[in-house]
């Protein structure tokens, strides 16, 4: 932040740049009306510098640094003489910044890199990339086929796609000394999540008629509001039968086990006595064989996704007559449960991994009554009229 400060009658910017502190003189003596004019002043330098628009020597041409800017504006040009292409750059950033990342945003980067990114622009030299060459393959992208059904690629996609260049060509643009190509471009707009879930009735109906061994798991999912990651990732170490607590420490992603999504991912969720019934039958199941709550018969390891949705999870809707829709939507349908019942936002939120409320009325903002229940109770009696019979009378038990 560029504040005006005081020193021995005269007034100084003081404001940080590049991660350093600079106190500049501004030549005026400390009266009112000049203190007024010098914070309009570092307002103005402040917001420079948060665009990326500040140049020190234009503003302080004599200022204590001015020599040190101008040699490295002098070797920048000669940097700049020589042609830096844009996979050579990318890849020295990529290696730089992936220390930063979890795993599997590393993976997901390198995707955008590989895929996109570098066979797009790989020889340019980076210094030459302009906005119109930003706009256009973005329009590129724009015209490639989408997945899951879509003729085109999601606006979601692109932005995604999009980051990492706006990383690359801003840093660029930071340690060459030119000013960055992206200005003013903003992101797609995005279409809003589409939450299917499914009323309380359903989701008995689903997991009365699911085959016996799988009955845990899904009733862990609807009852938890996990992501497919996390619950397929759980170990029995993380479950707390004493406390009734989930643990969420782990997730599995890309066949590895890894860190949770964010480190507000990281949380306690409070069981239900469904949700215990349900652990406790499944305990006796896979306790002795895996270290993972909900494995593969053959192998011990995480239970098999892709197997669950292609010869469960979907021939089950169908069965029961119900829409098609991914499995991800038990998460939404937990959220939308807790809120039927009147928990907090703020104890939802917890439960769901999101460090503030915001997502939550974002998304569900239509599910919302206006109740305020904390503590998970509510949901806990809702079951409970609703599931009479203890559910791990349904579960078969090897």
């Amino acid at each position: 932040m560029a504040s005006v400060i005081s020193r021995n009658g005269k007034l100084y910017i003081d404001f940080r740049f590049h991660g350093e502190r600079y106190r500049e003189s501004s030549g005026y003596v400390d009266v009112p009306t000049n203190r007024t004019i010098l914070k309009k002043f570092a307002k103005k330098i402040q917001n420079e510098i948060a665009n990326r628009a500040f140049d020190y020597l234009a503003v302080f041409p004599k200022g204590n640094k001015a020599e040190q800017f101008r040699m490295e504006h002098e070797s920048n040009i000669l940097r700049l003489s020589e042609k830096v292409d844009f996979s050579t750059f990318a890849e020295v950033w990529f290696l730089e910044k992936k220390i930063e990342w979890r795993e599997s945003y590393q993976a997901t980067v390198r995707i955008s890199l590989d895929k996109y990114l570098l066979p797009h622009f790989r020889s340019l030299d980076i210094a030459s990339i302009s906005k119109v060459d930003i706009l256009n393959f973005r329009l590129f992208l724009s015209q490639r086929p989408g997945i899951g059904g879509n003729a085109t690629m999601s606006p979601s996609r692109i932005n995604h796609i999009m980051t990492p260049l706006r990383m690359i060509l801003n840093e660029a643009a930071d340690r060459y000394g030119y000013t960055s190509p992206w200005q003013n471009i903003k992101a797609l707009k995005e279409a809003r999540t589409q939450v299917q879930p499914f009323t309380l009735a359903e989701v008995r109906r689903l997991i009365r008629c699911i085959r016996a061994d799988y009955k845990p798991y899904l009733t862990t999912r609807f009852f938890t509001g996990m992501r497919t990651s996390e619950v397929d990732g759980l170990k029995w170490q993380y479950v707390d039968f004493e406390r009734r607590q989930i643990l969420v420490r782990e997730a599995w992603v890309q066949g590895r086990q890894v860190p949770t999504k964010t480190d507000g991912s990281n949380r306690e969720i409070e069981m239900t006595s469904i949700v215990y019934d349900a652990l406790s039958a499944q305990k006796k199941n896979t306790g002795k064989t895996s270290d993972y709550v909900f494995c593969s018969p053959n192998s011990g390891g995480p239970i098999a996704n892709r197997n669950f949705v292609r010869r469960i999870w979907y021939p089950l809707l169908e069965r029961q007559k119900l829409a098609a829709r991914r499995p991800y939507q038990t998460r939404h349908t937990t959220a939308t449960l807790w809120l039927a019942s009147g928990e907090s936002p703020e104890w939802i939120a917890r439960q769901m991994g999101h460090t503030t409320t915001e997502m939550l009325f974002r998304v569900y903002s239509r599910y919302v009554p206006n109740l305020t229940r904390q503590d998970g109770s509510a949901f806990e009696r809702l079951l409970a009229s609703r599931f009479k019979t203890p559910v791990e009378a349904d579960i078969h038990v090897a």
